[in-house]
């Protein structure tokens, strides 16, 4: 019997009258751009996130690239980021023209490690693009002091986080502009591409509408006060998010029961003393931070071993990322070699991505911890 990585048919079955209503609603208006459903789930996401201006725009991906735009950064300015993350982090700074300057990773959050930041600031420094990754806030409180010190906007890469929080705060209304992901395996997930920024700034707010929508002036119809692009949220999508949005919360707890079932699991089937050695690490919530968990990532030298036992098991697993951003074949004129950091090379070699979806059955999580165990045996590892 296959154990998923995800399953997203249980939530869709759970709430597929009112999805089916909700899309209905958006073909029978037919208003597909823009509509009112739009400016409700706005609405609705604001008052989760507490931050009093958001934007639903077409990915996550597009929400950096315009935070970027409306922060003015191009050519010949500098991104402080992580080169541990999903492409887009990177590749957001690069399609502005701006130069991504990297700080390797904690090795335990696999966020950027906040004390090795101050050294990369230059004159040239822009911003700030921390990444709250895999569902567990960076550490704000000294991100936020450092922007404050130099005068460096701080935008959050909040892809993979909402409902995260930090010191009890929502991530993506800490900086000054946040970016969320909806994209279908995130936590909440609409049914293609979607994405958001947030901000409590009224100029920044007014900016990224206007680039929204191709820049144009929101009072004169096709008057451009900014070079835009095609970023607007499509209604449908919008639409699916308001029905979800208020199950989020109830989504995230079972995930952190799913966690706390491998806590329990892992401690029970390995050899004591082996869970936070150098054969295994268990993700951690670092305090103050709120993990949501979209994915569960553990660490284990024989992650190799373990992916062809899980293939053979057909049990779902993912490396989440094989490859460091400073070693991806596109940015190779940086001049990045092996070796420049270290730990993020190293969770690229050993980290592996185990299910933990809401609706995940506990004879599952089973299964695959009593896998990981029996390889981690097979190879030595305890």
């Amino acid at each position: 019997m296959s154990v998923p990585l995800l399953n997203l048919r249980p939530q869709y079955e759970s709430l597929k009258s009112e999805l089916h209503n909700a899309i209905s609603g958006v073909i029978e208006s037919q208003q597909f751009i823009l509509g009112k459903e739009v400016q409700e789930f706005e609405c609705d996401a604001a008052g989760y996130i507490g931050s009093k201006y958001t934007l639903g725009v077409t990915s996550g991906s597009d929400a950096l690239i315009m935070a970027l735009m409306a922060l003015d950064i191009g050519p010949g300015d500098e991104v402080i980021t992580t080169p541990y993350s999903f492409f887009a982090t990177v590749g957001s700074i690069y399609r502005v023209g701006a130069t991504p300057v990297f700080v390797d990773i904690c090795d335990t959050s696999y966020n950027i490690d906040t004390q090795r930041i101050e050294e990369k600031i230059t004159s040239k420094t822009k911003a700030i693009m921390p990444v709250h990754l895999f569902g567990q806030s960076a550490k704000m409180d000294k991100i936020i002091e450092l922007g404050k010190k130099y005068n460096i906007p701080v935008i959050e890469d909040a892809a993979q986080a909402i409902g995260s929080t930090y010191e009890g705060k929502q991530v993506g209304n800490i900086g000054d502009i946040g970016c969320f992901s909806f994209f279908p395996s995130k936590n909440l997930g609409c049914f293609g591409d979607g994405g958001m920024v947030t901000t409590n700034s009224e100029e920044l707010f007014h900016k990224l509408s206007s680039i929204r929508n191709h820049g144009q002036n929101p009072a004169v119809k096709y008057q451009h006060q900014y070079v835009g692009g095609n970023f607007r949220i499509d209604t449908l999508q919008a639409a699916i998010l308001k029905v979800k949005l208020p199950h989020l919360n109830s989504w995230v707890e079972s995930r952190r029961q799913n966690a706390n079932i491998y806590y329990t699991l892992f401690n029970d089937l390995l050899p004591k003393g082996t869970l936070d050695s150098l054969a295994i690490t268990l993700p951690k919530e670092e305090s103050p931070s709120f993990h949501t968990f979209n994915q569960f990532v553990v660490r284990i030298p024989f992650r190799d071993k373990f992916l062809e036992a899980a293939k053979n098991a057909n049990i779902g697993v993912m490396v989440y990322y094989p490859f460091p951003l400073h070693l991806q074949p596109c940015f190779s004129s940086m001049g990045f070699k092996e070796g420049d950091f270290k730990v993020s090379e190293t969770a690229a070699l050993q980290t592996v991505a185990l299910p933990i979806y809401p609706e995940a059955p506990k004879s599952d999580l089973e299964q695959v911890a009593e896998l990981l165990v029996k390889t981690g045996k097979e190879c030595g590892a305890w």
